[in-house]
């Protein structure tokens, strides 16, 4: 099998699973949503037909029970249901075990009989609920039907220029690929046949979205020569023809009568009065056929209005923007344009290709450093070609930059059916919300940011949100809410989860930290409730007593915190007793090249990298608060930290020196240090080994001269004890009259 084609299989197979997962999700919370079935119909269709063209006929075989299933939700002759859908989304499941088993052996032998025999129980048990005979109930719809009018809703006839027209019902015997099969069968029409209409439209058909079969009008053919030409092509079963020549004659009354001069309107007028009669039965046929008509339309747009508090996805303005039926068409077509253009302009890059060019561009910053400090100022040539290095590479920088960025998207996708199950698995009731997956993180980040974000949402549901009835007796609505969101703020990225259960319990964390012996009593009966909370980060800390497969053993917010802070971020969390929690996660858009500040503590330097500076001062700016050294800035105090003690640097203190103020979403405090230097770009790489705990250090980078400077971690730098103690009890009435003179 060709590599190339077995990746890309592989990887859209993995993002079609994902949307169809989300999309499922939107069914469920909104079961009259007809925009969503008819999307996961088609999703479930093309999944299927992929495994089935690659020949893993055991995926093709569960994607087909899981599409019969959908087919009996889509024709409303079963209802939405919560086992029904665990069983739609237990054939996902098994469609992932068998990706996966693909990816990994390049084959599966995963036998999918038992999931499918479930699925198929659960279609033939609910179709004879509702219908006794479907075949025999498609075929009465389709008796049914008036002719003339489906070819006046399929045919223009006012720009056809014929006198006879048919109409060929024709059926298929399609095997799991109905989309090939109705487009070999397209395609081997003759040519002297005028296909001038079909119903569903020509793109549905080579989709596969018809039944056993589907309507075709031929122009200038009668109908037995139609049947003949068409009897005998690819997989045709079955070909049924009528003349419907009289829809032509009237398509041209009809544009006569729309022109006709007043005098004549008596005989339009009766022309017009039996119009009726023939256009309502066709209007119900074509939404029969296509779903697609404006009144679904319309109810779609209702019902995305009704059941936005329980989209599973997040998604609750997706049609509620404001616009009327009337350019619902429109709108469509402009949509089905950016996405064509949007497809255009993004391609996929090879990962290994990806990594290798961002490992060449590190080696060119590396060496643009290294020629601009060997050459002499007095070299302007030198310096002029420099320069125009240095725009080259600077460009070049920001495109692999650029290039490696990715939509949380990719990330956020895969948790509304982490909580849907585990809601279910709880008998919880929540709505899960999305906020900003078109924020993008470099992806070495997002790879590692996944298990974080899954453990903090299993956090939510399981400590977060109350049972139904617990939410009712304390005045809630009996659904929680949690809500993942992101937002851009300078070179970081904040990722949020909100829940609206029942917070932290600040003297349950107290009394565990106290039996793990972490901190005493005293100590944490000083803390203020906000400090506590952080403690649940603690390795093998948690407030559950019974331990269950959500949580219990403690490794999970371990494991966040850990992960975020290798990453070069932090996290914190907030809690309101009784109202909700909230996880803030921020990170870097990008961990390799970053800019930093050079500062000076004795002969040595140091970097601090730019994104975490607020601002920079001299130290007369110093003050004493509490009795601790602090930076007075808008009526808040920044506690000071000296480089020189939190890095056990034993020399003399200088006289003098700079203040390095932090910005305070990062951490809220200043840095003392001898002197600041410059700025650069450098390439950053972690500590790695023993040396990978080493508090106030996240890294090194090698400088112009050849010299390794350690890069700073503000987050882990030791604050002193008073400095803390001064934040705790800081009353802004408490400055001195100078304060604010001093911050400015």
């Amino acid at each position: 099998m060709d590599e190339e084609l077995y990746q890309a299989f592989i990887t859209e197979s993995e993002e079609s699973i994902t949307q169809l997962n989300n999309s499922l999700l939107s069914l469920e919370s909104n079961p009259d949503d007809t925009e969503a079935i008819d999307d996961i119909f088609r999703q479930a269709h093309t999944l299927k037909g992929n495994f089935g063209a690659m020949g893993f006929d055991n995926a093709a075989t569960v994607a087909h029970a899981v599409e019969d299933l959908l087919d009996e939700i889509r024709h409303e002759r079963l209802d939405v249901t919560a086992e029904r859908m665990d069983l739609v989304f237990d054939g996902m499941d098994l469609i992932v075990d068998i990706l996966h088993d693909i990816e990994e052996n390049g084959e599966s032998t995963i036998d999918p009989s038992d999931t499918v025999e479930e699925i198929r129980a659960a279609v033939e048990d609910g179709g004879d609920a509702g219908n006794s005979n479907p075949a025999a109930s498609d075929e009465a719809d389709r008796e049914s039907v008036d002719l003339g009018s489906l070819a006046a809703d399929c045919v223009d006839a006012d720009a056809l220029d014929a006198t006879t027209l048919t109409h060929a019902h024709v059926e298929l015997d399609a095997g799991q690929m109905k989309g090939v099969d109705a487009g070999i069968f397209l395609s081997s029409i003759p040519e002297d046949l005028d296909v001038v209409g079909a119903n569903p439209p020509r793109d549905a058909i080579e989709d596969g979205e018809y039944g056993d079969g589907f309507d075709l009008f031929v122009a200038e053919r009668d109908a037995a020569v139609v049947e003949s030409e068409l009897d005998g092509l690819w997989k045709v079963s079955a070909v049924e023809t009528t003349d419907v020549s009289d829809a032509l004659a009237a398509g041209d009354a009809t544009a006569t009568a729309s022109d006709a001069p007043a005098a004549d309107s008596d005989a339009d007028a009766e022309r017009d009065a039996s119009a009726p009669d023939e256009t309502e039965p066709s209007a119900d046929a074509d939404a029969d056929a296509a779903g697609d008509t404006g009144a679904d339309a319309a109810t779609d747009e209702q019902a995305g209005d009704d059941g936005s508090e329980g989209d599973a996805d997040g998604a609750e303005s997706t049609d509620g923007d404001g616009e009327d039926d009337a350019d619902e068409g429109d709108g469509a077509e402009q949509k089905k344009e950016a996405r064509s253009i949007s497809a255009v302009k993004s391609v996929r890059v090879d990962v290994d290709q990806l990594d290798e060019l961002h490992e060449l561009v590190e080696q060119l910053v590396t060496s643009r450093i290294k020629l601009r400090n060997a050459i002499d100022v007095g070299q302007t040539t030198a310096l002029d070609t420099l320069d125009e290095l240095d725009k080259i590479s600077s460009n070049l920088q920001n495109t692999v930059m650029d290039m490696r960025l990715i939509p949380l998207k990719k990330v956020f996708d895969k948790f509304p059916r982490l909580v849907r199950d585990l809601a279910r698995e709880q008998d919880k009731r929540v709505s899960f919300k999305v906020e900003g997956a078109d924020i993008e993180l470099d992806r070495t980040i997002l790879d590692e940011i996944s298990d974080p974000l899954m453990h903090v949402l299993r956090n939510a549901v399981d400590h977060g949100i109350e049972a139904p009835d617990v939410r009712e007796a304390n005045g809630k609505s009996r659904t929680g809410t949690i809500r993942l969101s992101a937002r851009r703020q300078h070179d970081t990225v904040i990722v949020t989860v909100e829940d609206d259960g029942s917070g932290i319990d600040a003297d349950a964390v107290r009394e565990k930290a106290i039996d793990k012996g972490v901190a005493t009593r005293e100590e944490l009966d000083q803390m203020p409730d906000s400090e506590v909370y952080d403690y649940i980060f603690h390795p093998g800390f948690s407030t559950n007593d019974e331990i269950t497969d959500v949580s219990g053993r403690g490794v999970g917010m371990d494991v966040v915190k850990t992960t975020v802070e290798s990453l070069d971020g932090s996290v914190s969390v907030e809690s309101d007793p009784g109202e909700g929690s909230t996880f803030n996660i921020r990170l870097p858009v990008s961990v390799a090249i970053i800019k930093v500040l050079f500062v000076q503590v004795e002969d040595r330097e140091f970097g601090v990298p730019i994104k975490y500076i607020d601002e920079i001062s001299r130290r007369d700016r110093v003050q004493t608060v509490n009795g601790a050294e602090v930076i007075v800035h808008e009526e808040t105090i920044f506690p000071l930290i000296r480089l020189r003690e939190a890095l056990e640097i034993d020399s003399p203190e200088p006289d003098d020196g700079m203040v390095v103020r932090i910005r305070p979403d990062d951490r809220q405090v200043a840095l003392h240090c001898d002197g600041v230097t410059k700025q650069e770009e450098v390439v950053v790489t972690p500590l790695q080994g023993p040396l990978s705990g080493v508090g106030g250090l996240s890294g090194t980078a090698v400088i112009g001269d050849g010299n390794v400077i350690p890069i700073l971690d503000v987050s882990t730098l030791q604050l002193p004890a008073d400095g803390e103690q001064a934040m705790r009890e800081f009353d802004p009435s408490q400055l001195p009259d100078t304060a604010e003179e001093a911050a400015d």
